[in-house]
């Protein structure tokens, strides 16, 4: 029988909130001199898509939405796919997603600019089976349900597992499920699986109700990006504003590198996460990225990306990805095959 005691309690409060945040919320960072985000008087809005216990939450930890001298008008989404949809839409400049929104985003022909990329470890992209799932390898999955969010960097992660163990999609039951629903039917028994992400990996495997089939190393390649309006950049003011957005954020990736029981505290209020969990989230995944360029080989990997959904028929036409690449923001920044940051050193 199928243990759940502690998965409930554990996994509820994450849950809860992405299922409150199912449309957009909205608020409003605004710093001028004093660094306590509320006296701006900046005349620039830079509206910035965002998940929660994001983008906000990490440069707020880091004292990086200090002197601004423009505003920030946060809107708040479920996962990258419907965040990508309001970029199209001009109503949002910029945001983060996993490596995979952008290719749907360009399949279906959506005004999308890459301009960032960070580079991070893929042990956080998992498929998870229960504790007592008799699944050891993933050709075991064939004829096995597996729960995913389509578009997502899961979506491809299940894609390369599949195909690394000689099968395909229509080789299982896939439930496409976003995550507060797929973590429902993983916790009730009605999947055999789940391809998903961090901080879902951490919460299972901290509540011993879960364990890792695969993870994503060596099929992923553990990018992620900075989406922004070709309107906006084609703006001076919202294009030098995105610029500083973005160099804010790599000095936050640094801080969490180097302080992650800080920023663990602090995501765990943001989200309701439990300390540990989020912890453990921070060293195996979020707390490893580095930023790169977005370059030729990044383009390269994300086209494979494209090509493969493109095969089977899951984006409407094949794309080249690099139409959708403005490197201006590159700067000095290392190559994007830079190995990601290790815990294991310090």
């Amino acid at each position: 029988m199928r243990k759940s005691r502690y998965l409930p309690a554990l996994l509820t409060p994450l849950a809860l909130l992405l299922a409150a945040c199912g449309g957009t919320s909205s608020a409003e960072t605004s710093v001028g001199g004093a660094g306590d985000g509320t006296d701006g008087k900046g005349s620039l809005t830079l509206n910035v898509g965002d998940q929660k216990g994001g983008s906000e939450a990490v440069l707020r930890a880091a004292g990086e939405l200090d002197d601004l001298d423009y505003k920030i008008k946060w809107s708040t989404f479920t996962s990258g796919p419907p965040l990508l949809e309001a970029v199209n839409a001009k109503a949002v400049d910029i945001g983060a997603v996993g490596n995979t929104p952008p290719v749907f985003a360009a399949g279906a022909g959506s005004k999308i600019t890459v301009v960032s990329a960070t580079h991070g470890r893929s042990d956080g992209d998992t498929v998870l089976v229960p504790e007592d799932s008799p699944l050891k390898k993933p050709a075991q999955l064939k004829g096995k349900s597996v729960a995913v969010a389509q578009g997502s960097s899961a979506h491809f992660l299940l894609v390369a597992v599949l195909k690394s163990a000689g099968l395909t999609l229509d080789d299982i039951k896939v439930s496409y499920l976003q995550p507060a629903d797929a973590l429902a039917a993983f916790n009730s028994g009605k999947v055999d699986a789940w391809a998903v992400w961090d901080p879902y990996t951490s919460q299972v495997l901290v509540s011993k109700q879960g364990r890792v089939l695969v993870t994503g190393e060596g099929l992923t390649n553990g990018l992620g990006f900075q989406v922004a309006a070709p309107g906006a950049l084609a703006d001076d003011k919202k294009s030098a504003a995105i610029e500083d957005y973005l160099q804010r954020l790599r000095r936050a990736q640094d801080w969490v590198y180097k302080h992650p029981e800080a920023w663990a505290k602090a995501w765990a209020k943001e989200t309701g996460l439990p300390y540990a969990v989020a912890l453990a989230s921070v060293k195996r995944s979020a707390g490893t990225r580095i930023s790169v360029a977005v370059d030729k080989a990044a383009i390269a990997s994300e086209q494979q990306i494209a090509d493969t959904f493109a095969e089977l028929k899951l984006i409407p036409k094949k794309v080249d990805f690099a139409d959708f690449v403005d490197p201006r923001f590159n700067g000095d920044l290392p190559p994007s095959t830079t190995p990601a940051r290790t815990y294991e050193e310090n």
